[in-house]
């Protein structure tokens, strides 16, 4: 089959994504004369990382209307990107970006080939092929999720995920054109999107049904297959949202490294498996919030208690005037503090 695959996938695969490209805000359309972007081909892949195409383009569209090149980006202060980057998740995916794009502006643009993209920060093996063959058209393979699956069914490839990785990559490096390597890339990528979905693949309207050994075998539905995950442990923790009476949030900013690093947020403890014991920020008559805030970051789940107060205008600390806070610019879990706290907040009197 391999043979056969590899002399017919490419030039039918890029017949069908002529007709049946997604149309997306970073991407240039097939058989337009518009070279892509290498600043957009670059931003939209490092959003699109552990996060779906719906969630990513209202953020593209703000970034790139707020900084449209690379240079922009790079003359942006930090907390203005990270406010802007709030609710994408994987925060050290925006500091890498921030570190990118001067690195980038340094040297005068985007290097052209994989082994030059691949030195900037934040940019791994996966970013590095895909800003290659789609901004630039280089034969370089680009292996998502997408591309895994396709390759799994198209091959009846039954090896579990993760430790079927580099079969399904050189699978995919064998079927690699060296003619149009950036639509073909996004054109398995779409075909994964599109129609070898994850459940109830519609093979009836595959371009690649006749060359597909999972779809004569009947087991494409079931591929790839993948090794149990670990169970997540939970962790506690505790947040403390203290309002001054004029209406400023007691908050701090976290460290650039770790989780959420560099993101503005709530003082609090530690988050670890046992029972936090830390003192409050401040002094004051705190308030045990009913409920908690439940949030899965990737390695662990997160169950975080509430305790408000209301604080006068000597309270130590730093704080966040109304007018400039925005909860919005918050991580998607301190996000989650707020709404549940500031209401309690409301009930209680002012000091």
């Amino acid at each position: 089959m391999r043979d056969a695959a590899a002399q017919s996938i490419a030039p039918v695969l890029l017949d069908w994504y002529d007709r049946h490209a997604r149309i997306l805000p970073w991407r240039v359309p097939p058989g337009c004369a518009e070279r892509p972007d290498p600043y957009r081909i670059w931003l939209s892949e490092v959003m699109l990382q552990q996060t779906t195409v719906a969630a990513v383009t209202e953020y593209f569209h703000r970034f790139t209307a707020r900084w449209p090149t690379v240079e922009a980006l790079a003359a942006a202060e930090d907390a203005d990107v990270m406010a802007e980057w709030a609710g994408l998740g994987y925060y050290a995916r925006a500091r890498n970006l921030l570190k990118c794009a001067r690195a980038v502006a340094a040297r005068g643009g985007f290097p052209r080939d994989r082994a030059g993209l691949q030195a900037l920060p934040g940019i791994g093996p996966y970013t590095s092929a895909a800003i290659a063959a789609i901004a630039f058209d280089q034969p370089e393979t680009v292996v998502d999720g997408n591309v895994e699956r396709v390759m799994a069914r198209l091959f009846d490839e039954h090896m579990p995920l993760p430790a079927a990785k580099p079969v399904l990559t050189e699978l995919a490096a064998e079927l690699t054109p060296a003619q149009r390597p950036g639509d073909y890339a996004q054109a398995v990528m779409d075909l994964g999107a599109t129609i070898c979905t994850p459940r109830s693949p519609a093979c009836g309207i595959c371009p690649l049904m006749a060359v597909c050994a999972a779809r004569a075998t009947g087991t494409a539905a079931s591929l790839p297959r993948k090794s149990p995950k670990p169970t997540k442990p939970v962790r506690l923790g505790i947040a403390y949202l203290g309002q001054r009476i004029d209406g400023a949030w007691l908050m701090e900013r976290r460290p650039d490294r770790g989780l959420l690093g560099g993101m503005l947020g709530w003082p609090g403890s530690d988050w670890r498996e046992n029972s936090p014991t830390e003192a409050p920020p401040v002094d004051a008559l705190w308030h045990d919030v009913p409920g908690e805030v439940r949030h899965t970051f990737t390695h662990f789940h997160l169950r975080l208690a509430l305790r408000v107060a209301r604080l006068p205008m000597d309270a130590p600390g730093t704080y966040v005037a109304p007018q400039s806070f925005d909860p919005r610019a918050l991580a998607t879990v301190m996000r989650k503090a707020h709404a549940l706290g500031a209401d309690y907040l409301k009930t209680l009197e002012a000091p």
